[in-house]
């Protein structure tokens, strides 16, 4: 009998250190050992050689979760409710505030201090005290709002900025914009479209969902003989811990230069916004999977949200915090027969629709951001940013 509790006991404590895979897999939706392991090499791959201990850990508690997690016991066993639940938590928490940290990486000189509190808890979650880790966790997110508190606060634009609401007819501009919510900065470029050919440029050849080739912003502009171009749809960062199982992929409709279609299965019902580029035109849709699939376009590129449609601002928010933060937002847009790529800089998305419809754009689609964001126009006016799976760009016809 005692040996039966002793078995039972030692099941449990085995359990408990190794759930934290468990959450790993459930949480977000990991499927192969490869990707488990790949997840957690993104979690851990700021620490140096230093904290290797804690990095074999974290890695034994994975391996051993394949020897435990297909036994009834753990399915069973409710004493383990509240500290999966815990885990659960935890791992949450680190994978947001790791993700937090690469945004604020992007544009805070030093985050030396605010990483090491980091590998701290992640000490602390490898020594299964989640409770504390949980509390130190949301104390670091503060201390990282508040750093980008200051970084907002601190942009100001330059006196030597023109404030002029008009877009350029032709070239690059910075320029400041009067709006009823204030002044922006905003870096643009602009192409007739009688003489410009609007293209989109990929890294990959085709459909790609995982470990996805990227290229820098300049490249893509060099190899397509460009004279300007910016970056292009959301994507999933090699450098963020829930990319893991489908780095550097886009998931979103997409021809490029090549009239290759991306992502055709999973636009289907999408109602991601799209825009499409014609020769001396382009057409903005509300949704991508009304568009066909005509390779008789020089290109299509989905994201969201649309900006504005017919002079109208079609995006106020939506309550998600991501596009609710100060960023610069890149954009594609249309005057007439103009096509405009740029930035606004240091506003939420919903506040960059305000200034594109204060310069009198008549459509206009929200592109990526943060620390993807680049604009070039005989050189980098913006970023470079992080290398990139797709771009667009202007190319004389």
């Amino acid at each position: 009998m005692k040996i039966v509790k002793k078995r039972k006991k030692l099941i449990i404590i085995g359990i408990a250190t190794t759930v934290v895979a468990i959450v790993l897999v459930t949480l977000l939706g990991l499927r192969s050992k490869d990707s488990e392991i790949s997840m957690l090499q993104v979690l851990t791959m700021d620490l140096t050689s230093e904290n290797d201990s804690l990095k074999t850990q974290l890695a034994e508690n994975l391996m051993q979760l394949n020897e435990l997690k297909g036994q009834d016991q753990l399915k069973i066993n409710l004493e383990l409710k509240d500290k999966i639940a815990s885990i659960e938590e935890a791992y949450k928490s680190a994978v947001a505030t790791y993700e937090d940290l690469v945004v604020l990486r992007e544009s805070a000189k030093d985050t030396s201090t605010l990483d090491k509190e980091f590998t701290s808890l992640l000490v602390l979650m490898a020594n299964q005290n989640y409770e504390e880790a949980i509390k130190g966790l949301d104390s670091l997110e503060a201390k990282i709002a508040a750093e980008q508190a200051k970084i907002v606060a601190s942009f100001a634009i330059a006196a030597s900025v023109p404030v002029n609401n008009a877009p350029p007819g032709s070239g690059y501009s910075r320029q400041a914009v009067n709006t009823d919510i204030g002044q922006y900065q905003v870096s643009l470029v602009a192409g007739d479209m009688a003489s410009t050919k609007v293209i989109v440029d990929t890294a990959s050849t085709g459909t790609c969902t995982n470990d996805c080739p990227v290229l820098s912003l300049s490249e893509y502009v060099s190899r397509s003989g460009a004279y300007a171009g910016i970056n292009g749809s959301y994507f999933c960062p090699a450098e963020y811990p829930s990319c893991a199982g489908k780095t550097n992929s886009f998931d979103t409709l997409l021809m490029n230069k090549d009239k290759v279609y991306f992502n055709s299965d999973n636009n289907v019902y999408s109602v991601v916004p799209v825009v499409v580029f014609h020769s001396g035109s382009m057409n903005f849709v509300g949704q991508s999977s009304s568009v066909g699939r005509d390779t008789n376009i020089d290109g299509m590129i989905a994201n969201q949200p649309l900006l504005i449609q017919g002079g109208n601002i079609t995006f106020g928010g939506d309550g998600d915090p991501k596009k609710g933060s100060k960023s610069g937002r890149s954009f594609v847009a249309n005057k007439g027969g103009t096509a405009y790529i740029g930035v606004v800089h240091n506003a939420t998305v919903a506040e960059a629709a305000i200034v594109l419809r204060a310069m009198g754009m008549e459509n206009a689609l929200n592109l990526d951001s943060g620390g993807s964001t680049a604009l070039w126009s005989g050189g980098y006016k913006v970023g470079p940013g992080r290398n990139i799976p797709n771009a667009i760009l202007f190319v004389r016809k």
